[in-house]
């Protein structure tokens, strides 16, 4: 493996208060494989033999019910996903596959939880990237079940525009389908938020959004910093990295658990 790859992974806040010796150990016998796009990693229900990280690419993180099935993230680099079955040596409660052409390092997850044991540095960032990542998904529960589409919709639009430079013109990231997936729509659901959001100055073209009216964007959104982590954090709450399972990934990097 090379040792830009080694110094990247060091990055993230999982390994950075790591020993260097364990960490040297836990990555000796990890090996990077590159996967085409629309590839199934690992279905939900499976044994999980790795923890992956993602360096290239993007993964789109699923869910399945009888005929249904749902985008619950999108993972982009630099990131760690199915981190909780890892921890609890548990089957995934998620399927995992490639939207784009990835390269992912495997860990083993033996190997892994070793280190975990032994490494109360890395136990303790565990622990902090479960938290975040527990108040992430009350976030996103509060969001899901006290807001209306369009109202979910705005606010997605807000934290894109933060993640994105402040701009009032974004991207999408994200397919429509996977976006209104992780929104918790349909695709028609979705188009209908966006044509209600024309009266806030939200104009779509295709894959570009423009947002002429942002007062009124923001009035009609009524962002909460209690909700939504495009908005300042209260002064007496914590200032530690959360977890976001819905909105879009920045560089960051970002840990998907199960």
């Amino acid at each position: 493996m090379k040792e830009s790859d080694l110094a990247r992974i060091r990055e993230l806040g999982l390994f950075s208060g790591m020993d260097a010796n364990r960490f040297s150990d836990l990555t000796s016998g990890a090996f990077m494989q590159k996967f085409p796009a629309n590839t199934t990693l690992l279905y939900e229900g499976d044994t999980v033999d790795f923890l992956y990280i993602l360096l290239e690419g993007a993964v789109e993180i699923q869910g399945a019910w009888h005929d249904k099935e749902t985008t619950l993230a999108v993972v982009r680099p630099l990131s760690v996903f199915i981190l909780s079955s890892v921890v609890l040596d548990a089957p995934a409660l998620m399927s995992a596959r490639t939207i784009d052409r990835s390269e992912i390092l495997m860990l083993s997850a033996e190997g892994f939880r070793r280190a975990m044991r032994d490494d109360s540095r890395l136990a303790l960032s565990i622990a902090e990237e479960m938290a975040g990542w527990n108040r992430a998904l009350v976030r996103q529960l509060k969001n899901m079940k006290l807001r209306s589409a369009a109202e979910r919709l705005a606010n997605y639009l807000l934290t894109l525009q933060v993640q994105q430079g402040g701009g009032t013109t974004l991207h999408l990231p994200h397919e429509k389908r996977i976006l209104a997936s992780l929104l918790g729509m349909t695709p028609e659901n979705l188009s209908r938020s966006f044509a209600g959001l024309a009266d806030y100055g939200v104009e779509i073209h295709g894959n570009e959004i423009r947002l002429t009216m942002m007062t009124a964007l923001k009035r009609m959104a009524k962002p909460s910093p209690l909700i939504d982590n495009h908005m300042p954090p209260l002064d007496h709450l914590s200032g530690k990295a959360e977890r976001e399972l819905w909105p879009p990934n920045s560089r960051a990097g970002k840990i998907i658990h199960d």
